[in-house]
């Protein structure tokens, strides 16, 4: 069972053993050994319909190719707005356990507080409380999900959800016309966008070389802006972990990466971005990932196949079957690896009780 709150378990020396993580998936960078790598690409003129507009999207569909991720600047969401955003969260996670178990979103609820959120079957919990805001559509909004405190952050998030909808919807457009496609298709492929808010919460922990914040994954769904603090921890690999780069934190910017529904869409050509974030026993740190997904019902299959390549899926399917379809494979990949682990140790105790004396064993 995870703990009601990370708060108490931060100030202990030692880390608790449902966290602790298998060697082969603890942090190989340190969370602020930053890396320039991710491009950071200023949309200032995006909307001009001249020689910088295509110059920009260059950037970003260059970015795409490589990586699936880069950051953005210039990109029309105010600052005052941000920085709202950012100061209430960080009210939020200071309040007392009891006032943000108030909104405990465990059991199934639809928005809320929880820590950790790791999947049913998984042995190890992530190092985080998070809070999650389910925006989009507008009219499945549950404002009783929505925390009540700090003061103003309803309306903070409110605000900041429908700018984030109209910031992915822009980019959504520069790659579906890369593709070839009307500026929209990649948004009318989600059929009624979903829209998901997490702010993530990532305390101060007792040995971080252990553990993560959020383990290694791709993202479901289409698009995701992430507004990250300067503390650093976000991580990327596109060489299925060998490798991995901390992402440089910049101020005001987020950071995109494309889901694997953008990645199908494309037919492979942009890549779902691989990542995950680590922590520090320095300071906590904090990021809000707005997740742009399509509907349940949406079908998932290439756009556009370009002369010469072969469709990435077998057959068109929706949204909700690639989504349990994923979540089913990770879910029985954590039971063969808690399996395999639990093997080895009893292997282990074989061994430590073979090399014994018959005398020992028997005494």
């Amino acid at each position: 069972m995870a703990p009601s709150t990370l708060t108490a378990l931060a100030g202990e020396k030692t880390l608790q053993s449902s966290f602790v993580r298998d060697e082969d998936e603890r942090p190989k960078v340190a969370y602020n050994q930053f890396s320039n790598e991710i491009p950071i690409i200023s949309l200032a003129g995006l909307d001009e319909i001249d020689g910088r507009r295509a110059e920009i999207c260059k950037k970003i569909v260059e970015a795409c190719e490589d990586w699936g991720v880069f950051q953005v600047v210039d990109h029309g969401v105010d600052t005052n707005l941000i920085t709202d955003m950012t100061r209430l969260a960080r009210e939020f996670f200071a309040l007392p356990p009891e006032e943000k178990l108030r909104f405990d979103m465990s059991g199934g609820k639809k928005g809320g507080f929880i820590v950790s959120s790791h999947l049913q079957g998984e042995a190890v919990q992530d190092w985080r409380e998070i809070v999650t805001y389910f925006s989009y559509p507008v009219r499945s909004r549950d404002y009783s999900r929505w925390p009540d405190k700090p003061e103003g952050w309803r309306e903070a998030t409110q605000q900041y959800s429908d700018k984030l909808m109209g910031l992915a919807c822009k980019l959504l457009e520069v790659l579906s016309e890369a593709m070839g496609l009307e500026k929209e298709a990649l948004t009318n492929a989600c059929v009624d966008m979903d829209q998901k808010v997490v702010v993530n919460y990532y305390p101060k922990c007792p040995q971080p070389d252990l553990t993560l914040g959020l383990k290694r994954h791709t993202d479901p769904g289409t698009i995701t802006l992430l507004l990250q603090d300067q503390v650093g921890g976000l991580q990327a690999t596109r060489d299925g972990g060998k490798n991995w780069i901390t992402v440089q934190p910049v101020e005001g910017a987020f950071v995109v990466n494309l889901g694997d529904h953008g990645h199908y869409l494309s037919n492979g050509r942009f890549k779902n971005a691989d990542h995950q974030a680590v922590v520090n026993s320095n300071s906590s740190r904090l990021s809000i990932a707005t997740f742009q997904n399509p509907a349940p019902e949406a079908v998932v299959y290439p756009l556009k196949i370009r002369e010469g390549e072969k469709a990435v899926l077998e057959q068109p399917i929706t949204f909700a079957e690639m989504y349990r379809s994923k979540m089913s494979k990770d879910i029985e990949l954590a039971k063969l690896k808690k399996l395999a682990k639990e093997q080895k140790n009893q292997d282990l105790e074989n061994a430590k009780l073979g090399a014994k004396p018959i005398e020992e064993i028997l005494a």
